[in-house]
Formats: C-alpha cells, structure tokens, sequence
C-alpha cells in the first residue's frame, strides 16, 4: 500500500482541487485570519499554544513581498487583540529572500520589531538547503537588535549539528528542532530514517546541555520517547523546552504529550496558498495521499 500510496503523490496534480481540499482541511486553518483565531482559540482550550503561518513561498516581486510582510505585521495586532496563546512563524522566501538578502532583512526586521513592541515572538522557518546559509546569516543579524526572534535548524542536513555548535557559542539559543521535509542531495542530507533520528537525538543533547531553548518538533514516537528520556536524566525545568507538532498530524500523540505535562505548540498554517502546502504535506506522508485516491473512486462509483 505504501508503494501504491507513492504514485499517487506522483499524480496529485491531475487530481481536482476540491478534493484535495476535503483532505487540507486536517491540515490548514482555512483562508482567512478568523479561521485562523478560531483554530487556535479551540487549541488554547485543549491546553496547548500555537505558531501561526501565514501560507506563501518563493515570491517572485517585491510588492508582493511588502503585502506579505505588511500582512504578518497584522496578524501580530489580531493575536494581541484576540488574547490569543500564539507567536507567528515566517518564511523568508516570503518576505524577499531570493529577490534581495537586504531587502528581505529589513522586511523581517520589521516584523521582529512590531512582535517585539507587542510582547511576541518570531521564529524564522528554515526552507530547503539552498537558503539555509542566508537564513542563518540574516537570523544572527535580527539578533543583534532582538531577543525575540528564534530559528528552526533541520536535523536532516548534515551540517546542523556544526550550525548548532557555531549559534550556541555565540549566544544565540532560541530553536525548534525538526527533521525536515525537503528532498535533498545526499552528499547534504541523511537519507536513512535511523541516520535522521540519531543526528536529531544528538542536536538535541547539544541544546539542551548549553540551556537553550528548544521547540522539540516531531510526530515520530521514537523521538518524543528519547527526548522524555533526556528531560529526565537532565533534569530539564518543563519551562525550558517545548514539543511542536502540525495541525492535524497524530492528535493522539498531542494529546498524549498534554497529559504527561509538558508544554505543546501547533503549527497553524492559513492562507490563500493552501494547495500548495497541502501538496508537500502529502508528499510528506503519502498515506494521506492514498485516501484522496479512495474517496476519489468512491465518487467516481456514485456518479
């Protein structure tokens, strides 16, 4: 099934788009900033915070760039206003990367700043290896200015750990920690799920033995089980890290996480550009990929 489950990723793009948004739902807010404020209103309830993204990558021209940035800025008011548990995630590919470095650091300066002047907090998102050096570069220079703005490293890379080593002895000890999503050459990258893990458990290690703090961001039951094991054995204070998971990705490994009493945030992606990211989310897990394919013959039998 697996197999089976594969090719089908391989023709999403033949497949209509309101039926692949039947299946996104799991996975996006919805549209619009309410949808978003409803999604992570009901998550506060259930105990566990929230980072808001706003969907889009990769912009091709600066006005839009500025929309983006301008946007984000907003939604920063919204969270206040709605006294929401929630900070915002960014992607710099959105707010200009490819089209200026420059440019595209004072975008995120910006928000940074106006998270900063309303008692926020933003994590930069890292992309695929052709931006990981400037996304680092541009982090190191927010945080001459702010305190409030953290990265995420990918354990997939075989350069994070030496990354991880290089921000600690400066200083800089704000992370999310995750595999990895993007398909990468392998003279960059781990391949092997047991290679992944064994890096993600000694980055982790690394982290938390230089007292940084560190957003714990996996849905593979093998590394929450690790990382409970290393909280203990250290002695970890629950205020100093946390585990991040995606909407809609193993509920009853979140709520699992909730009742043993440590801290949990949920990455609430929304926007326009929910195709797309719902594309990568089944290239990500192609057995979600595979019930698109069900409930599409199943239409296809009642029509």
């Amino acid at each position: 099934m697996n197999v089976l489950n594969k090719l089908v990723v391989a023709t999403l793009p033949a497949v209509p788009k309101t039926l692949i948004r039947q299946f996104a739902n799991r996975y996006i807010a919805g549209e619009d900033v309410a949808d978003a404020v409803r999604v992570v209103r009901e998550l506060n309830v259930r105990g566990a915070m929230a980072t808001l993204d706003v969907l889009g990558e990769d912009i091709p021209i600066p006005e839009e760039a500025l929309k983006a940035r301008d946007m984000i800025a907003q939604l920063l008011e919204t969270i206040k206003d709605e006294r929401l548990d929630s900070n915002v995630s960014i992607k710099l590919t959105q707010l200009g990367l490819k089209l200026d470095r420059d440019f595209c650091l004072e975008n995120a300066g910006r928000i940074v700043e106006r998270a900063r002047a309303l008692g926020n907090f933003i994590r930069i998102d890292m992309e695929d290896s052709s931006c990981t050096t400037d996304t680092i570069r541009i982090y190191r220079q927010l945080r001459k200015q702010f305190d409030n703005v953290g990265i995420v490293l990918q354990a997939r890379l075989r350069r994070t750990l030496e990354d991880a080593e290089s921000l600690i002895r400066e200083g800089l000890k704000n992370f999310r920690l995750c595999k990895g999503i993007y398909i990468e050459p392998e003279e960059i990258a781990f391949k092997e799920r047991g290679a992944i893990n064994e890096n993600f458990t000694r980055i982790l290690e690394l982290m938390l033995d230089a007292h940084s703090y560190v957003g714990i961001a996996t849905h593979d039951t093998r590394l929450v089980d690790s990382a409970y094991r290393t909280i203990l054995e250290r002695k970890i204070p629950r205020g100093n890290y946390e585990f991040q998971m995606l909407l809609g990705v193993r509920p009853e490994l979140r709520e699992k996480i909730l009742r043993d009493g440590h801290r949990l945030r949920i990455y609430v992606p929304f926007g326009k550009q929910w195709y797309e990211y719902s594309i990568r989310r089944f290239k990500e897990n192609p057995q979600i990929a595979g019930y698109v394919l069900k409930a599409l013959f199943t239409r296809n039998r009642l029509n």
